[in-house]
C-alpha cells in the first residue's frame, strides 16, 4: 500500500514522532506511505491498523499529553533559564534527588548530571522525570591540529597477528606525535563483532558498540602471558607468523576469524593463569563498574559459543537475558562467562594503554575512537536490550540523488519513548564506556541524535519513514558524558543533513566533517569552495574509508576499478569524463592558490605527490580546528578500504595498508617513508611557522 497517510493517522503520526514526509532537496517533498507510518507505529506500540484503531489511539495520545505535567526526560542547561519547566503551572512544587544524593527544591545551580525531578502542580496532580542537566558546550580542541585516519585492522607491523591490534595502534600515536607532532589518531570502530563462520567483516555492524573486541589485543602486552606453561609461546608465534607473512608477503587478504581464533587459543592459556592480587582487585573493580551490562555481554557470548550467534535460534527461554533458565545457563558456563568478562577487561586496559600512550607523546587530543549508528540484530546488545530497540525495524536512508533505491543497512534502531523513560540509561552508559579511553569520538551519522529512517523488514528502502529522536536530550546526555571526560566530539554529518541540525550540533560544540571534494558552493556556480568560506568547526579531510584514495580519485583510477566491478550506472567514457573535469577544476583552484609543489602560484603538476601535498596545503589554508590525513595516502594506496555498493565483489574491511604497486607497507615501513615523511612536512613547517 502506498497511498498517503490521512488527516488523523497524520496527527496521530506527529504526536509520535513520526514524519509522514521528508524533503530530500529543498525544493521537493516525499510523502511516506500509510504503510510505513503505521509499520513505525506499531513499532512503538501504536495501533493504527484501522480508521477505529487510530481515532482510539490519538484520543489516549491527544489525553496523555494534555494531562501529563512534564514528559518522561528533561533538560537544562547549566547557566541557562530551564525552559523545560517554564510551562508549569504557577505555584507548582518542586523536589529534586540529585545524582551526588542531595536533595533540592529549586533547580538553580544544579550540579550537571542527570536526576530525579518530582512535580507537584496546585491541583495535586504529580509528575515524574528524569532531569539531566549538562553543560552548554562541549570542550574544543587546544589549538589546532592534524592527525591521522586509519584503519586498525590495515595496520600491520613486524609483531602482529595478522592483522593490526592495540600495540601497532600505541605504536603509531607514540610515534606519530613524538616525531611527527600529530595530534590525534582517529580509528574505525573497535566495537566487539558477531562471531560467525565467516565473521561479518564491516566494524559498522557490530555486536556490541558497549564492548570492544578482544581481537584486537596485543596478546604479549597482557601480564600473565609471560607465565603461560613454557612449551605454548613457541607454537603460538609461529602460527602468528605465518599469518602475518601471509598477508605482508603472499598477498592474502586479513583473515580476521583465523586471527581470532589463534588469539582465543592463545587467550585460554592465559586466563589459566591466576591473578596476582593487584590485578586481581582491578579486575573486580572492573566487574562491579560494569555491573549488569558487562554480565549480559559475557553471557551472550557464552550462549553463542553453544547455541550459536543468532539468538532469535536460541531455545525460547534463553531469547530472554532476564529468564530464570538464562540465569541457569549463566550458572553452568560460569567459566566462559568469566572468560569474555576478562577479555574485556584486558582489551579495555589495553585501549587505555594506547591513549595514554598519544598524550604522552604529546597530543592534545590522542585517539579518535568511532561510534557505529546502530548494533547487528544477532548481536549481544540486541539481546540484552531488547525492550529498547524497535521490532521489526531496521536503520537506513531514503532515496536521494546518489542512491534512487534508498538504503537498508540491517541495523535496529533504538526506541525513542523507552530511551526517554529511562532517562536515556542505555545512551548514557554506552558514552561513558567510550569516552574512558576517547580522547575524542567520531560518531557515525550523527544526524541520528536527531531522526533515523525506519524500514520495515520485508519492505525495500524506499518504503521507510523518518522517527524523531529527542535530539535535545540526545545531545544534553552526549554534551555530559564528554565534558566529564575531557573529550572532543566529530559529527559525521555528510550526505543529507535536515536544516538546521548543523547549527544544533555546533551551538552545542559538535565539530562536524568536511571532506574536500565535496566542498564546493552548491549555492553558487558549484564551484571548489574557497578554503577561507570553509567552516572552523570541522575535522577537515580529502577523504575517508569509504572514499577513493586521493591518488586514486587523482588519477581516475577509481573510475575503473567500478568499471571492473560493473558498478557503474553510464557509460565508461562519461564517467572518466566527468571525475576529470572534477579533478580538474580543484588542480586549478590549487594552482591559483600557489599550493602545488610551493610553485607560488605555477602549474607544477610533474607528480602525484605533488599534487596530494597540495591538496593537504590546501587543507591547511582552511579555518578547520582539526585536519584529518588518510594514513594510506601517505604512501600512496589506490585501494578503498571500502566499496559502498559491493559485498563479495570487492574485499571490503580485509586489505592491509599498501604503497602505489599494491604492495603491503608495514608499520615499520610507514615510519621510515620518505613519501609519508614528506607529506607530513607539510604539517610540521606549517606549525614550525606559527610558533
Amino acid at each position: 500500500m502506498t497511498a498517503p497517510p490521512g488527516e488523523e493517522l497524520a496527527r496521530l503520526a506527529a504526536l509520535h514522532g513520526v514524519a509522514t514526509s521528508y524533503q530530500p532537496s529543498p525544493d521537493r517533498t516525499v510523502t511516506a506511505s500509510a504503510a510505513a507510518v503505521t509499520r513505525a507505529l506499531a513499532a512503538l506500540d501504536v495501533d493504527a491498523d484501522t480508521p477505529q484503531a487510530v481515532r482510539a489511539a490519538l484520543a489516549v495520545r491527544e489525553r496523555e499529553l494534555r494531562e501529563r505535567l512534564l514528559p518522561p526526560t528533561v533538560v537544562c542547561w547549566s547557566g541557562s533559564p530551564c525552559e523545560a519547566l517554564a510551562g508549569l503551572p504557577e505555584g507548582t512544587r518542586l523536589h529534586i534527588e540529585t545524582e551526588q544524593g542531595e536533595s533540592r527544591d529549586s533547580v538553580e545551580r544544579l550540579p550537571a548530571g542527570v536526576h530525579r525531578l518530582t512535580v507537584v502542580a496546585p491541583d495535586g496532580r504529580t509528575g515524574r522525570a528524569h532531569l539531566v542537566v549538562a553543560p552548554p558546550r562541549l570542550p574544543t580542541p587546544e589549538g589546532r591540529s592534524y592527525g591521522f585516519l586509519v584503519q586498525l585492522y590495515s595496520l600491520l607491523s613486524q609483531r602482529s597477528w595478522g592483522m593490526g591490534d592495540l600495540g601497532d595502534l600505541g605504536e603509531l600515536a607514540g610515534w606519530a606525535g613524538r616525531v611527527l607532532g600529530a595530534g590525534f589518531v582517529q580509528v574505525n570502530p573497535l566495537h566487539a563483532a558477531v562471531p560467525g563462520a565467516p565473521t561479518d567483516p564491516s566494524p559498522y555492524r557490530p555486536s556490541s558498540r558497549r564492548f570492544p573486541d578482544p581481537v584486537h589485543l596485543r596478546v604479549e602486552n597482557v601480564p600473565e602471558f609471560a607465565y603461560v606453561r613454557p612449551d605454548a609461546p613457541r607454537s603460538v608465534f609461529e602460527r602468528a607468523g605465518r599469518l602475518r607473512e601471509a598477508v605482508l608477503e603472499k598477498g592474502e587478504l586479513i583473515d580476521r576469524d583465523a586471527v581470532w581464533e589463534l588469539k582465543r587459543q592463545a587467550l585460554e592459556l592465559v586466563a589459566e593463569v591466576p591473578l596476582g592480587p593487584g590485578r586481581r582487585a582491578a579486575y573486580c573493580d572492573f566487574l562491579a563498574e560494569q555491573g549488569q551490562a558487562l554480565e549480559d555481554h559475557a553471557t551472550w557470548c557464552a550462549l553463542a559459543e553453544v547455541h550459536g550467534s543468532q539468538w532469535q535460534r536460541w531455545p525460547e527461554a534463553l531469547r530472554d537475558p532476564r529468564s530464570a533458565e538464562t540465569a541457569r545457563a549463566r550458572g553452568e558456563l560460569m567459566d566462559r562467562v568469566d572468560f569474555h568478562s576478562r577479555l574485556a577487561w584486558l582489551t579495555d586496559t589495553q585501549l587505555t594503554d594506547a591513549q595514554r600512550a598519544a598524550r604522552e607523546a604529546g597530543m592534545p587530543v590522542g585517539i579518535v575512537h568511532d561510534l557505529a549508528v546502530g548494533v547487528h540484530p544477532e548481536g549481544a546488545d540486541a539481546w540484552a536490550q531488547q525492550e529498547y530497540f524497535a521490532a521489526g525495524m531496521s536503520v537506513g536512508a531514503p532515496p536521494d540523488a546518489f542512491n534512487a533505491r534508498g538504503q537498508d543497512w540491517g541495523l535496529p534502531p533504538w526506541r525513542p519513548d523507552r530511551l526517554a523513560a529511562s532517562g536515556y540509561e542505555p545512551y548514557r552508559r554506552l558514552l561513558r564506556a567510550l569516552f574512558r579511553y576517547a580522547g575524542a569520538l567520531r560518531i557515525d551519522h550523527v544526524m541520528g541524535l536527531f531522526r533515523l529512517w525506519w524500514v520495515p523488514q520485508g519492505e525495500p528502502p524506499t518504503q521507510g519513514a523518518y522517527v524523531r529522536y529527542d535530539a535535545e536530550a540526545m545531545l544534553a546526555v552526549l554534551v555530559l558524558e564528554a565534558s566529564r571526560a575531557g573529550s572532543v566530539v566529530i559529527g559525521e554529518d555528510l550526505g543529507t543533513v535536515e536544516p538546521g541540525v548543523r547549527e544544533a550540533l555546533r551551538e552545542r560544540g559538535v565539530l562536524g566533517t568536511s571532506v574536500l571534494w565535496f566542498e564546493r558552493d552548491w549555492d553558487g556556480d558549484g564551484r571548489p569552495l574557497p578554503p577561507d568560506r570553509w567552516r572552523a568547526d570541522c575535522l577537515a579531510t580529502a577523504t575517508t574509508h569509504d572514499l577513493p584514495s586521493t591518488a586514486a580519485r587523482l588519477t581516475g583510477e577509481h573510475v575503473e576499478l567500478r568499471d571492473r566491478l560493473g558498478l557503474l550506472t553510464r557509460p565508461l567514457e562519461e564517467e572518466r569524463a566527468e571525475a576529470a573535469g572534477d579533478i580538474g577544476e580543484w588542480l586549478a583552484q590549487l594552482t591559483r592558490l600557489g599550493l602545488l609543489a610551493g610553485t607560488g602560484g605555477g602549474s607544477d603538476r610533474s607528480s602525484e605527490e605533488a599534487e596530494i601535498q597540495a591538496v593537504h596545503r590546501f587543507l591547511l589554508r582552511t579555518p578547520a580546528r582539526m585536519i584529518g590525513v588518510w594514513l594510506p595516502d601517505g604512501v600512496g594506496d589506490r585501494r578503498p578500504q571500502n566499496l559502498p555498493g559491493t559485498w563479495d565483489q570487492y574485499p571490503n574491511w580485509r586489505l592491509p595498508i599498501a604503497d602505489a604497486e599494491g604492495l603491503p607497507v608495514t608499520l615499520e615501513q610507514l615510519a621510515s617513508s620518505p613519501r609519508l615523511h614528506a607529506l607530513a612536512e607539510v604539517f610540521t613547517e606549517e606549525f614550525r611557522q606559527r610558533q
